[in-house]
């Protein structure tokens, strides 16, 4: 017994050292996440409206082009010709008009002193007629030739990126229908579409959320985040602005769509994106570290320290990521003290010494979930 008091008697172990803090009690707002596909607003594609050589092409490739510049020359002399042709024929007209309109008032005045038939009055008063049909009908030649002339000169319909010619000059091209040879395309860039699909649960929670609204009424002037690959958290917003009018029978899925202001032209048309749609409205939520979060079976367990210093596992359900916090919608209390790391080495019971540590705001994502 005295042995036992001597020098080389057992020291017991001290207490482990653990890292706690109290939740982060902060306001969010839930959001979900979608991958979306960027579209342009316009896509033009550029055809000839009339059949020729291409003179000149009057852009590089990948020009960013605005409306009313001008593309291509489609070589003018046949319609330059047409055209004088054109004027010719409605001054002939003309001239044609002058003559008839001398002849019906001759006839009149002949007629009133009885001098001819009235058959050849009527005669005239027809020919009065004809020649100013003949007149509109070269009118409208004249202007058609002029349209021509002028849709030798192809322009931008749009403002917005152009791709590469597809057409060199001294080739002939067509024009004027469906058939027409495509020589270019243009997109729009200033603003874009992201184009997404949300499942039918989530349409269905959209709705209920609305408070039995229209059922689409969310995507109307909604904001939402705009992600791209590799990034951890939204770089742009947009608003959405259409939903279509019905699921797909196929999918179970409703289309949206939201507009993002693209004034750099950062984004491109065909770009996958992650779109965030808030899910929910903002309430307070009690957080932790997921990492912070243990499982026992499936049930979410986490480790608090009580008064007494003494760990013990608590069961919580859990609610949504937020980076990396996790909501805990019960179980939990804001005073409560939550072990942060090492949850594999701490047992339920274990006796521990405390040093408490705050949880920084940064690992907090304000919008959309990052797994």
């Amino acid at each position: 017994m005295l042995a036992a008091c001597g020098p080389n008697a057992a020291v017991p172990p001290a207490d482990p050292t653990v890292s706690v803090s109290t939740p982060l009690v902060k306001e969010v707002t839930g959001w979900d996440t979608f991958t979306g596909r960027l579209e342009a607003v316009d896509t033009v594609e550029v055809r000839p409206r009339v059949n020729g050589y291409v003179e000149r092409v009057a852009f590089r490739d990948g020009d960013y082009v605005h409306k009313g510049d001008l593309l291509f020359v489609i070589d003018p002399r046949p319609y330059e010709a047409a055209e004088k042709q054109a004027e010719g024929q409605l001054a002939q007209a003309q001239a044609q008009l002058v003559l008839a309109d001398k002849e019906l008032e001759r006839a009149k005045s002949l007629i009133a002193a009885q001098a001819i038939a009235t058959n050849v009055l009527d005669q005239r008063a027809q020919n009065q007629q004809a020649a100013e049909a003949a007149v509109a009908v070269a009118a409208a030649a004249l202007a058609r030739a002029n349209l021509d002339l002028d849709f030798t000169q192809v322009r931008a319909p749009i403002t917005g990126r152009i791709s590469r010619k597809l057409v060199s000059e001294g080739n002939l091209v067509a024009g004027g229908d469906a058939n027409a040879t495509l020589l270019t395309s243009i997109v729009s860039l200033d603003a874009i579409d992201a184009y997404f699909d949300i499942d039918e649960h989530s349409f269905l929670r959209y709705r209920r959320a609305a408070d039995g609204k229209q059922a689409v009424a969310f995507a109307s002037g909604g904001e939402v985040g705009i992600a791209l690959p590799g990034d951890k958290s939204p770089g742009f917003t947009g608003k959405l602005n259409f939903a279509e009018n019905r699921l797909d029978a196929s999918t179970g899925t409703l289309r949206l769509r939201a507009r993002i202001a693209n004034l750099d032209h950062v984004l491109m048309p065909g770009q996958f994106v992650r779109i965030s749609l808030p899910a929910e409205p903002a309430h307070q939520a009690v957080l932790v570290p997921a990492a912070a979060v243990a499982s026992d079976s499936s049930q979410a367990v986490l480790f608090v320290v009580g008064s007494d210093d003494r760990i013990a596992a608590r069961p919580v359900e859990l609610g949504r990521l937020f980076g990396k916090m996790r909501e805990v919608t019960r179980g939990l209390e804001p005073n409560d003290r939550v072990v942060l790391s090492g949850i594999q080495r701490v047992q339920a019971g274990t006796k521990v010494t405390v040093r408490m540590e705050a949880i920084k705001f940064e690992q907090f994502a304000s919008k959309g979930d990052v797994l």
